[in-house]
């Protein structure tokens, strides 16, 4: 290899390396995606609620899960008693709601028999905004920076405004016998409802469009944790079971790269290495002796050939044609294997070839009997060839 074009990669080497080392020194984008993962520190996560849901929840008994709230409520019926051996709050907070069918009608019968059910969200299941006679819309507003407020005047949050994360859906249609409203959001002149409770049964659910208050941006955020706090100090003492179904996600598709290729070093290094086993592959290969093809032996087609001719021979009806050459075969192997001169087929031809081929006497004179009386015909039949044939071959080894 010439030398100039190895200065070259060298050097083409030096400058991804450099890249590399840039990239990964610089700050990081703010990542604003609405994850609502307990174990994200991202804006939109929510690690700091995670961390102090035992502080919020301090007189209640906090439960997590993963599993689906069918998986995990469903085990809590007692189908002898009619009723669930266990009551409480079931809690979702995410950007939408990825509770299945089977679960939302499960919250349903819990709530039913006693429960409350909270959720945070931008949307909910059209099964239970059916069920509570509820209708939502959304809003889009030239700004969206939103001011939330609670119904409670006692609670003084006024001057709280939120932009990052907010959402633009609102209660447009309420049973108004029997939906508490609990909170707005407003903007200037406009006040849409966005904090409802909703009896249901022997429990009620608890409804909130505005998920992003309980995110790690807004709960560090000046003193925007005292909405959070009110908001969640609506849900009634006992067992919190709080699900979030990022727990699943990351059991899923978490890795035990995922969190060393977000440090900007090992990335870097990771990248670099990657880079090198590619060269090393790339010039080692070249290296190597090129793949020999598999040429396959001349085929041997004299076989081939000679039942071409004889089903040739045998289409044209040209059986005289077809006895002599099956003669002139038998004699040549005759004297080729046996060493036996086959000029005249005499007695003595006939012992000579008894003794050694040792095959019986009256095959070989029956075969010789046929050759003579062929070899001066000029016509023979089907019946002829087949009949030669048969003879020559009890004598052939």
């Amino acid at each position: 290899m010439k030398k100039s074009l190895i200065a070259y990669i060298v050097l083409f080497a030096l400058v991804l390396v450099v890249i590399m080392i840039v990239d990964a020194n610089k700050p990081e984008p703010v990542n604003w995606l609405p994850s609502y993962k307990t174990e994200e520190k991202i804006p939109l996560g929510l690690y700091v609620l995670d961390k102090e849901a035992k502080t919020i929840f301090k007189d209640s008994e906090l439960k997590k899960f993963s599993i689906t709230p069918y998986e995990y409520i469903t085990p809590l019926y007692d189908y002898d008693l009619e009723d669930y051996t266990e009551k409480g709050t079931f809690i979702n907070i995410d950007e939408s709601s990825k509770i299945d069918n089977e679960s939302v009608q499960e919250l349903l019968y819990f709530a039913e028999y006693g429960s409350t059910v909270f959720l945070s969200m931008k949307d909910f299941p059209n099964a239970i905004l059916d069920s509570l006679h509820l209708g939502i819309s959304y809003r889009y507003y030239s700004n969206d920076s939103l001011k939330l407020t609670l119904a409670d005047k006692t609670k003084n949050i006024d001057k709280l405004y939120y932009n990052e994360g907010v959402g633009f859906t609102y209660f447009d249609r309420l049973d108004t016998l029997n939906t508490l409203i609990l909170g707005y959001q407003r903007l200037d002149k406009k006040k849409d409802v966005n904090f409802i409770k909703v009896p249901y049964g022997n429990g009620s659910f608890i409804l909130h469009t505005q998920p992003a208050a309980f995110t790690n941006f807004h709960l560090l955020k000046s003193d925007h944790y005292r909405y959070a706090e009110q908001v969640l100090s609506y849900i009634p003492q006992g067992n919190i079971y709080w699900y979030s179904k990022s727990l699943i996600d990351d059991q899923l598709e978490g890795s035990a790269l995922r969190y060393f290729l977000k440090q900007p070093a090992f990335k870097a290094v990771y990248r670099l290495g990657l880079l090198c086993l590619f060269i090393f592959i790339f010039f080692n290969a070249r290296r190597k002796q090129r793949i020999v093809d598999d040429i396959p032996p001349v085929k041997n087609t004299t076989i081939d050939f000679t039942k071409t001719i004889g089903n040739l021979y045998y289409q044209e009806k040209d059986h005289h044609t077809i006895i002599q050459k099956k003669i002139i075969y038998f004699l040549e192997h005759i004297r080729t294997v046996y060493l036996i001169d086959t000029s005249s087929l005499n007695n003595e031809f006939v012992e000579k070839l008894h003794q050694k081929t040792g095959k019986p006497l009256e095959d070989i004179e029956k075969a010789v009997s046929l050759i003579k009386r062929h070899r001066n015909s000029f016509e023979s039949s089907e019946a002829d060839v087949i009949q030669i044939n048969k003879a020559i071959e009890k004598l052939i080894l």
